[in-house]
Order: C-alpha cells, then structure tokens, then sequence
C-alpha cells in the first residue's frame, strides 16, 4: 500500500511523485470544499493555491476528478480510474469528503486499487482524515451535518481505514484550525481512541504491504 497524508498542503508534490513514479495520471478530488460556492474556489486557485496545476507543473497528467458526477455510478468511476496511478484529496470538510466517497463508490474502489499496489492515494487535511480508522473526535474540526445538493445527510463517522489510528491535521500549528486540533486530540485521548497528530508539513508515508 502506497500512502501519503499530510497536515497540510506544503512540500508534497515531490514525495507524491517518487510513491507513484513518473508521468504518472492524477486524479485530484476537492469534493471536500463543495459547501463552498464554485466562483470562490476558482478565485482561491488562481489567487492561492491550484492543487492540479501543481501537479501539472511537477510532470503528472492530472485532472480534476468530480465525485458529485459518479454518485451512485461506481461502475463508471472504477473505468474512469482505470489509467489513474494517484488520486489525491484536498482539504476541507471531512465529512463531506467522505460521504462523496461512499455516494460514488471511490471508497471501495481504494480499498481495492490499494490492495493491489496499482494505485497511490494522498491528501491532506480532510484528504488525509477520512484515510484514518474513524472520524470520531473530528466534530470538534469539521461540522459532520451540512451537505451540498446531491449529498446524503446522515454523516459517516467510520474512515477508510487505510491506517489503524484517527488523523488529526494542523496541530500546534499556525493554522486557523490548530486550537480545535487539540481540542479534537484531547477528546480521542478521553476516548481512548487511537489518533495521530500531525503538525503542518508533516505527514503520515507508508510504502508495502498492508
């Protein structure tokens, strides 16, 4: 299994090229940002931060991947993947990420593709929550209940359990979110839920078997 989870987005397009190699398609999913209105996200691209230019500018084919058009096809999106070396997932709302994932079948489509060494994933933020064992403790980060159009309201508190622990991104860091980070650590601690707290340009990186 090929991962790579980061807190945040800096200094992660050259590890996410030697995991997947060269010339290898992306796929970039930003479903976690769909509460947000379309004119907005294209403004915070051309102004901020592009992940799929990024990407581009690294030497991959990558192209953005719009969950909301598989949901309830996953048939489709498994074709549509099917020359796809890396999908990666930006931040935003977790909770929306993964009920985009499970709507459109990409969650499955992961565990397989994973399992099979035929495929990378990465994200940060959300892209690398929703990859832990749970979401649990991340209501404290991300409101679990809002939804876009086209998006079931019952929120999913388990993650894909690519990795045995919970993510918790932006900790002790110069993050808006940071505060509510520790909040979030500190619940799971009481919990006794297992989690992993990444500062700002760290990330979780597994290469091998599962």
């Amino acid at each position: 299994m090929r991962l790579y989870l980061a807190s945040y987005r800096t200094d992660t397009v050259q590890p996410l090229l030697d995991l997947a190699g060269p010339g290898a398609r992306a796929a970039v999913v930003s479903n976690a940002l769909d509460l947000i209105p379309d004119t907005d996200r294209r403004a915070y691209a051309a102004r901020v931060h592009d992940p799929v230019a990024d990407l581009r500018d690294a030497g991959m084919a990558a192209e953005p991947l719009d969950l909301r058009g598989y949901f309830g096809k996953p048939a489709e999106l498994d074709r549509a993947l099917a020359g796809v070396g890396l999908v990666w997932a930006v931040g935003g709302n977790a909770f929306l990420l993964r009920r985009a994932m499970a709507q459109s079948g990409l969650d499955q489509i992961l565990t397989r593709r994973l399992a099979e060494d035929s495929l990378v994933y990465g994200g940060w933020s959300a892209g690398a929550c929703v990859a832990g064992a749970t979401l649990r403790g991340l209501h404290l980060m991300d409101d679990p209940d809002p939804v876009a159009p086209g998006y079931d309201p019952a929120p999913i508190w388990e993650g894909l359990g690519l990795v045995d622990f919970a993510i918790v991104p932006h900790f002790a860091s110069a993050h808006a979110e940071s505060e509510a980070a520790t909040r979030a650590a500190a619940w799971m601690t009481g919990e006794g839920i297992a989690h992993r707290t990444l500062r700002d340009g760290e990330a979780v990186m597994r290469r091998g078997d599962w």
